[in-house]
């Protein structure tokens, strides 16, 4: 009797443990979800960080020991457009760097960003990924968003459907190895997207973003025509195509030093998307 007694109070302590876990996960999980943003990005101050490296603040992980299994990322419908903003609730702006990472321009550009306790997106090439890994590390530590701009930056479509997947695949490969998580953006080279290009990005789990506003610093026009531009376009919800490589991005680095105090003092929130749980 004593026995069956006992029995009884450990499986009633282990349901009501199991109960709480599963409680405290679930809080987690719809904490993240009540900050949805629009066309699915769900903006927010700071980002992900190699597990190689310290923790971050960024990347609270919810309890574990109760509760279910974790799972990855939903499976994602396939668009038909790419997404060119993010939400435009608190002023907030996104800036995005295509092509690198690059030693001569990425640095100077990740300076003025640690400068200004700032984030952004970096779309990376895999061919350039590969032979400045430490670049790509420093993006996860200071909380920098990196996406898949494929490996070697080819025009999608002139390929067909498996010349895309190997090109977006290995970058992906890359940028998990080197970044220590898989990336869940994509933005195709020159803009250019075609039907192949949108489904096979939903079945590696990257939604396809684009941009609202071109710098146009990728046709060299002058530092003073960078900063006007963006400053011009600024609005809330805008994402900004910048460059930190695929040519001579000295004026990029320049411009983003004088556009980004002038857009953080006209009350602009600088912000990355949230990652997809």
């Amino acid at each position: 009797m004593e026995k069956d007694q006992l029995f009884t109070r450990r499986r009633l302590l282990l349901a009501g443990g199991a109960a709480l876990g599963a409680a405290a996960t679930a809080g987690v999980v719809l904490a993240s979800s009540a900050e949805e943003g629009a066309g699915g990005v769900a903006p927010a101050a700071g980002a992900q960080a190699r597990p190689a490296l310290k923790s971050s603040a960024f990347r609270l992980q919810p309890l574990t020991g109760y509760g279910p299994p974790p799972t990855g990322p939903g499976k994602l419908k396939v668009r038909k457009e790419p997404i060119t903003e993010i939400s435009r609730s608190g002023r907030r702006m996104m800036l995005t760097f295509d092509d690198g990472p690059n030693p001569n321009y990425t640095p100077h550009i990740l300076d003025t960003l640690a400068k200004y306790d700032v984030r952004a997106m970096f779309f990376l090439c895999g061919e350039c990924i590969v032979v400045n890994r430490e670049l790509v590390a420093r993006m996860a530590e200071e909380g920098h968003v990196v996406g898949n701009h494929t490996w070697t930056h080819p025009l999608l479509t002139t390929l067909d459907r498996s010349e895309i997947r190997d090109e977006m695949t290995s970058t992906s490969d890359v940028i998990e190895d080197t970044y220590g998580e898989r990336p869940q953006w994509f933005r195709a080279p020159y803009g250019a997207w075609n039907r192949a290009a949108f489904q096979l990005g939903a079945e590696m789990g990257m939604e396809p973003m684009a941009w609202t506003v071109d710098s146009t610093d990728w046709t060299v026009p002058g530092t003073r025509t960078i900063v006007d531009t963006i400053e011009n376009g600024a609005a809330p919800g805008v994402v900004v195509l910048s460059h930190d490589a695929g040519g001579d991005r000295s004026q990029s680095v320049q411009a983003l030093r004088e556009y980004l105090p002038y857009l953080l003092d006209n009350g602009y929130h600088l912000t990355v998307p949230r990652r997809r749980m």
